[in-house]
């Protein structure tokens, strides 16, 4: 099983741009995905999903009606299986490391992500990816494994965060101008 470095912490704090940012001075090939807001007129609509290779899906979205929900955001299932799920498969098989953001409540729904995501963590790939703080039995048991290491997020250690995570994934980091997102 290859490494495995989850970054948590509260909403807005910068895991996604961390992991941005760490998978750009990595180098190599990444596959997987990570999540965007989807915003209109400064107001947050919904959350998108970007895959590593160039799609995109909806994650969830206030106008997606019925379950499951999660607060004001319909989830769909359908993009989450069809993109997210996928682009973790495809990573597993052709990519260097596999990038996984995140796997929280809206991706929780879907049992072919819990799959893939085992299927992620099983591999011989080493595996980068955010996780929700909250607790619950499947991703507490995933972060109980002994391949995961899960590093919290703060506004005190953001700054140093992207450096920590390629030494801990044993990588040489590449300098290259990161993500400013």
């Amino acid at each position: 099983m290859g490494r495995t470095i989850l970054i948590t912490g509260r909403p807005g704090v910068g895991k996604t741009t961390v992991l941005k940012r760490a998978v750009k001075r990595l180098g190599g090939h990444a596959g997987g995905f990570y999540t965007d807001e989807i915003r209109n007129g400064g107001r947050r609509q919904g959350f998108k999903i970007v895959t590593l290779d160039g799609q995109e899906g909806i994650l969830s979205h206030m106008d997606i009606k019925g379950p499951p929900r999660v607060s004001r955001y319909g989830v769909n299932l359908k993009d989450i299986d069809e993109i997210a799920v996928e682009a973790v498969r495809r990573a597993i098989t052709e990519s260097d490391y596999i990038v996984i953001d995140e796997i929280g409540k809206m991706e929780l729904f879907s049992q072919e992500f819990r799959v893939a995501v085992t299927e992620a963590l099983e591999s011989e790939k080493p595996v980068l990816g955010t996780v929700m703080g909250a607790r619950h039995p499947w991703v507490d048991a995933l972060r109980a494994l002994s391949q995961v290491t899960v590093l919290e997020l703060t506004k005190t250690n953001r700054d140093q965060m992207v450096q920590r995570v390629i030494d801990l994934l044993g990588r040489p980091s590449r300098d290259s101008p990161e993500f400013t997102s």
